[in-house]
């Protein structure tokens, strides 16, 4: 059983590194967060292939620094929130007034997560 588990994982991570890899070029897709879950997923699956991810270009341009710091540079917590601001614009544009509130609150937690949650760092100490 554990070893189906571990099967799903990877195949699972793989899916979310495509994902991320799509989100590169498409704006609209985040890469960050299924490059964080591949990072969680290889991790639970396989101690190789979670060592062979941390190890490529990918992990090391887009997870590396913000997971050692903690932190985020001004111009990439502003590239952040300009993208998910105008997701959620679209988002509260074609919903229903309920899903125009949660959509508001999550917004409102997004904002307070990155303007607050995250550290910032000086522009030279991070590339995001």
């Amino acid at each position: 059983m554990k070893k189906i588990v571990n099967m799903v994982c990877v195949a699972l991570a793989f899916v979310c590194v495509g994902l991320g890899c799509v989100g590169i070029v498409l704006p609209v897709l985040p890469t960050t967060p299924f490059f964080l879950l591949a990072v969680a997923l290889f991790a639970k699956g396989s101690e190789a292939f979670h060592r062979w991810f941390l190890s490529t270009g990918l992990y090391k341009r887009y997870l590396e620094d913000f997971v050692e710091t903690r932190s985020m540079t001004r111009s990439a917590k502003r590239k952040v929130l300009t993208v998910v601001t105008v997701l959620f614009a679209v988002g509260i544009w074609f919903s229903p007034v309920f899903a125009k509130v949660i959509i508001g609150i999550v917004a409102v937690f997004h904002y307070v997560y990155f303007l607050f949650g995250i550290r910032t760092a000086p522009e030279g100490e991070e590339q995001a």
